[in-house]
């Protein structure tokens, strides 16, 4: 049986994620800032519930002992992010951009991510086929981004975030060879973390993402996909 946490998960792409893992026969850890959401939405799912912030120390390696003592752990889905914006929901360009705007993003986006990966390595370490997949964005590929049209996204923090992601997923592969470590982009998907505004269902955005989390030890480590296959960094 392979046990998966994924972070961020109580609602979203995070709680269709783990709808698809636990069909697929996985055992799943609903990972959620919010207690109460999260053990409703593990309810929902036949999910099992974990109280974790990624932007707090102490919640995170709590969240580590509880699964540890259930365990372990197979599969890591760092899928817990945020996007600030204004207050008419609008996208925070670099005009109005703030260190604030940075920080909240990448305290959520990258550091939450090493700090929860970093917690977890030991339990992953103990898997005959740990993995780890990281759910960055088109908008962090340099190669596709760079070149396009200045009003295909004019924000700047949630990007740079992804682009960090990016080399964060290249960085640990390359330190962790036995574990499969990699970065996907689910599209524009229709959440909250965009104000609804995305143009795919959570059912399209979590296909690589659940795809990825089930790679086994001869699968991919280092790359970055999407459902339509490889992406360049």
């Amino acid at each position: 049986m392979t046990t998966t946490l994924i972070t961020g998960a109580n609602k979203g792409l995070g709680l269709e994620t783990a709808r698809q893992l636990i069909a697929a026969g996985h055992t799943v850890y609903i990972g959620s800032r919010d207690t109460e959401r999260g053990r409703r939405a593990a309810e929902q799912l036949g999910a099992r519930a974990v109280q974790l912030d990624v932007t707090d120390e102490t919640s995170v390696h709590a969240a580590a002992k509880t699964i540890e003592a259930n365990g372990g752990l197979d599969v890591l889905v760092n899928n817990a992010a945020v996007e600030e914006r204004s207050a008419d929901n609008g996208v925070i360009g670099p005009a109005e951009l703030t260190t604030d705007v940075m920080r909240k993003t990448f305290d959520t986006n990258v550091f939450g991510t090493v700090r929860v990966t970093n917690a977890f390595l030991p339990l992953l370490q103990r898997s005959a086929t740990p993995v780890v997949v990281n759910v960055s964005s088109g908008l962090g590929s340099l190669t596709l981004f760079a070149p396009a049209p200045a009003d295909i996204y004019p924000g700047v923090a949630y990007p740079a975030s992804k682009a960090a992601i990016n080399m964060i997923t290249v960085q640990y592969a390359k330190a962790l060879p036995n574990m499969r470590i990699n970065a996907v982009d689910p599209g524009f998907t229709k959440t909250d973390l965009n104000g609804n505004t995305g143009t795919q269902t959570v059912e399209q955005g979590a296909e690589i993402i659940v795809q990825m989390a089930q790679v086994n030890s001869d699968g991919p480590t280092g790359r970055f996909f999407n459902a339509e296959g490889s992406l360049p960094w």
